[in-house]
């Protein structure tokens, strides 16, 4: 009997099958190919290698997860440290993945390249199986996804954001099949993965309110108010009033994902260098009233709305890497906006006709709501990031709208050769400014480096302390300090060599220089020939290792 169900099943599906299989090679030939093109190999990204430096706390936070539970030093900055065990600024929850990979497999520096990798292709192969596309349809996301580089980019570096647009793309089958099928499952699966997002990338909350709306207007009360001889506005109202249930429910959920955030944020997370979100035009309405928190919402509008324009212009001629997102950005949001006013017009077309309009009303909602994130998204930035980094999360919307382009409704495919061009202009024939974005790979001076300090750090450091986390277990690392020349920042690199378990406060040379007779941690990673590396001599700290570019040294052997 199942047998029979099987051999249905496949008789039924092996095409889609077939297509989901095809999707899922693409990320493992997109980097495979990259490579080629340096004369490298996957196996050869070497993370000591990158400019990044998040990802050495995402690494060394991993390593202390898989092998302790929890790192056993703190992370943090300035010597900042969360209220309950010792996680840096970030949600902890961000590098679940890792974590389940690392439990399954290990963890060693290859390993979250090829987690990326994984993530990637199992979240293809989901798609192709959920959405079901077509053969256009296949091919129109396998010429985008090779000129959208962000995708090799992120996989083969140590980075996490691989991980939130996997679960974005399932998230996208999954309404895929949800318009299909209608199965309260899948809309129950979206709610999920939507508020796990959340909880890595605040912003993320956007997409929680495509299930709210399904919820909402797509439940049966709200199917059975359609049949109504309504008409227009008249039917989507009367439609919501029929779906208050999945009001009350997704702003219960929304409301709980919001308390859970707001738990992780303050208990798990340590105090940043600075703002991670700026809060200010926010703020101006409890300090100056109404009038005046008007007047700096658009004050704040207009002048960052400015900034943005010019980071624009500059990135359309120079390709410069904060530009060329921006660029890529309004130009995927404008398409969006085109496309939903297009489709709409022909819905109420099809409707005055009285021809079935299930499918195009469903990806009607798709285009809607990614125009509507695009824009919440577009906001945040101008009000509460700063354009250096915020424009690294733009990368995540502009890779998951990849998706939606896909299946817009095209007869000459103008749309996608059009979103293609813009692709190939801002990461392939410009490209300036993007090096930072780019993997890095092993060469022989920085790995035979590495293992000096792998070497020298297994020999004299070790996990002390009967209660941890402790600062006894913690490694200064100075940001930069002054030496003859100018500005120099330390070679954070070798900190890789840490043992597992150990934490990392990143410290501003101010701070250090002020505190330096406070400070609690017993390890410290400096520039040398800098000031503070004069005061560890002074002080008669112990020389661990050190090159160049870095020296580290511990309270240990200090005169008293």
């Amino acid at each position: 009997m199942k047998e029979n169900r099987l051999r249905k099943w496949w008789k039924r599906e092996r095409t889609t099958c077939l297509k989901a299989v095809i999707l899922a090679c693409l990320p493992v030939i997109a980097c495979l190919v990259y490579c080629a093109a340096k004369g490298q190999s996957i196996g050869q990204i070497y993370l000591p290698a990158s400019e990044r430096n998040d990802e050495l706390i995402y690494y060394k936070q991993v390593e202390a997860i898989l092998q302790y539970g929890y790192p056993q030093g703190y992370f943090g900055f300035n010597e900042s440290h969360a209220l309950k065990l010792s996680f840096a600024a970030w949600s902890p929850v961000l590098v679940l993945p890792w974590v389940l990979w690392g439990l399954a497999f290990g963890w060693n520096l290859l390993s979250p390249v090829l987690c990326n990798i994984f993530l990637l292709t199992a979240a293809m192969l989901l798609f192709g199986l959920l959405a079901k596309p077509d053969w256009k349809q296949i091919g129109i996301l396998t010429f985008l996804f090779f000129l959208y580089m962000p995708f090799s980019w992120y996989m083969l570096c140590g980075m996490p954001e691989i991980g939130c647009i996997s679960m974005l793309i399932v998230f996208y089958g999954l309404a895929a099949a949800y318009l299909r099928r209608g199965r309260a499952v899948l809309l129950a699966a979206m709610f999920g993965l939507a508020g796990l997002l959340t909880l890595m990338r605040p912003y993320l909350l956007l997409f929680l309110f495509l299930p709210a709306y399904f919820w909402t207007v797509r439940s049966g009360a709200a199917q059975r108010a359609r049949r109504l001889e309504l008409k227009g506005w008249k039917r989507l109202l009367h439609g919501i009033a029929a779906g208050r249930r999945g009001i009350l429910g997704s702003a219960a959920i929304i409301a709980a994902v919001l308390g859970i955030y707001g738990w992780v944020n303050h208990f798990l997370a340590a105090e940043y260098l600075e703002p991670l979100f700026y809060m200010d035009w926010l703020t101006a309405f409890f300090e100056k009233g109404l009038p005046g928190g008007l007047r700096n919402f658009f004050g704040s509008l207009y002048y960052s709305g400015m900034q943005f324009l010019g980071h624009m212009r500059q990135g359309a001629v120079s390709g410069l890497a904060a530009g060329a997102i921006f660029c890529c950005y309004i130009f995927l949001f404008l398409l969006l906006l085109y496309q939903w006013f297009c489709d709409f017009a022909v819905l109420r077309r099809d409707r005055k006709r009285g021809q079935d309009c299930g499918e195009l009303s469903g990806q009607l909602a798709l285009e809607g709501h990614l125009a509507f994130a695009f824009l919440g998204m577009l906001g945040a930035q101008l009000l509460m990031y700063n354009f250096f980094d915020g424009c690294k999360h733009l990368l995540t919307f502009l890779a998951v709208g990849i998706f939606v382009v896909s299946r817009m409704r095209t007869v000459y495919l103008k749309k996608a050769i059009l979103t293609g061009a813009v692709f190939a202009y801002f990461f392939f024939y410009r490209g300036a400014g993007f090096e930072a974005y780019e993997p890095d790979f092993a060469e022989p001076a920085i790995t035979a480096e590495m293992e000096l300090w792998n070497e020298a750090a297994g020999r004299e450091l070790a996990l002390t302390g009967d209660e941890r986390p402790n600062y006894d277990n913690v490694v200064i690392w100075v940001l930069s300090d002054e030496v003859q020349g100018g500005t120099a920042y330390t070679g954070w690199q070798y900190l890789y060599s840490l043992p597992a378990g150990f934490g990392i406060s990143c410290c501003t040379s101010d701070y250090c220089m002020e505190q330096f007779g406070n400070l609690k941690s017993r390890y410290i990673c400096v520039v040398p020939g800098g000031p503070i590396e004069a005061k560890c001599i002074t002080m008669g700290y112990g020389k661990i290792v050190g090159n160049e570019r870095a020296a580290l040294y511990s309270r240990q052997g200090r005169k008293e």
